[in-house]
């Protein structure tokens, strides 16, 4: 396998006119046919895809990410069709959901056909399947005719990218091609749904909300809960379930406060200047303290996901000392990004 070669710097072709979509689509197949890594855009996060039939493509992948090795792929596909070549079983539970959901964030976790490579499923008996709604990946996929491995185009544990611009800045020197397709529309990761055993089972929250699933399939015989992670050495049957995740590098504290006041004397508490520190509000934005910036998200669910990893980019700057983020509800509706933003908080080990 070629290793990553740091000195390239990445072409970014745009795909904003029907012109630069084919030429763009044209690339990306021929580099992924060669057995390449290249970022496409799909509607939740930014993926880095290679062909997921391929060994030593998926290699890449984890190569260029600095990814663990047990830490499992997404296979995107491009239809139920595309779907059924990849698993072993196809049960009722599949066709309700993905004709209730695909194409869209919605990732089926199924027993894995031979086809597939065992690096692309960390060595599990199980994969996940997903059909992206986003018309540039679903328009690569079909030029290709097979399916590809493609997990968020960054480092990995790092937060993931929602645009072109977040993957240059992170990958460009590993990767030789990203295409832009515009800002994420979703903006984060896939729900993810394990029926491999027969009944369904959530094991990451995301925007398909787990109350639209039961309202499919009636209920659900278990669900992970947010707090839920698992060891860094144990075989996952989904990304996005270690503890540590979607994290800036900068140090990231969640929490509430009542006013100006409480929020300055929290961060002084911890001996850091406010000066450098960027706050990240939800409903209660400083008016005063002197912060190094200030940034606001909506105040629903689907706005606020939307915008979250775009905005933690942003804050997360060699001269920021501590990113403080205003906690959110626990409702339901919320418990997609609070489970990214307990993951992206916490400690190592």
């Amino acid at each position: 396998m070629t290793n990553v070669n740091e000195n390239i710097e990445a072409l970014v072709m745009p795909s904003d006119t029907p012109e630069r979509f084919a030429a763009a689509v044209a690339k990306a197949a021929a580099l992924l046919r060669a057995g390449q890594v290249v970022a496409l855009p799909t509607e939740t996060v930014y993926g880095l895809a290679a062909n997921a039939l391929d060994a030593e493509a998926v290699a890449r992948i984890y190569q260029a990410k600095g990814r663990p090795s047990h830490n499992p792929i997404i296979v995107h596909v491009d239809g139920p069709e595309m779907a059924r070549r990849c698993v072993r079983q196809w049960p009722p539970t599949a066709a309700l959901l993905a004709d209730a959901f695909w194409p869209g964030p919605l990732t089926l976790i199924l027993p894995r056909a031979a086809g597939i490579p065992e690096i692309v499923t960390a060595g599990g008996p199980t994969v996940g399947i997903r059909w992206p709604s986003h018309p540039f990946m679903q328009a690569v996929i079909q030029a290709c005719g097979f399916p590809l491995a493609a997990p968020s185009a960054n480092p990995s544990n790092h937060i993931s990218p929602t645009s072109a611009a977040h993957v240059l800045a992170h990958l460009g020197r590993r990767i030789p091609l990203i295409v832009d397709g515009g800002p994420s529309e979703v903006g984060i990761e896939s729900t993810v749904v394990d029926i491999s055993g027969g009944a369904a089972r959530v094991l990451r929250p995301g925007m398909i909300a787990e109350a639209d699933i039961l309202a499919r399939l009636g209920p659900v015989a278990s669900s992970v809960p947010t707090s839920v992670s698992e060891p860094a050495n144990s075989v996952l049957r989904s990304p996005g379930m270690l503890k540590k995740h979607y994290s800036p590098k900068t140090r990231l504290l969640v929490c509430g406060w009542t006013g100006d006041a409480d929020l300055i004397r929290r961060v002084k508490s911890l001996n850091i200047a406010p000066a450098t520190v960027q706050v990240i509000a939800h409903q209660h934005a400083p008016q005063s303290g002197g912060w190094r910036a200030v940034h606001r998200l909506p105040g629903d669910p689907k706005g606020y996901a939307r915008l979250l990893y775009s905005v933690l980019h942003a804050a997360d700057q060699p001269d920021t000392a501590l990113i403080v983020l205003e906690a959110l509800p626990k409702g339901a509706d919320w418990k997609a990004v609070n489970d990214r933003l307990q993951r992206a908080a916490a400690q190592e080990g």
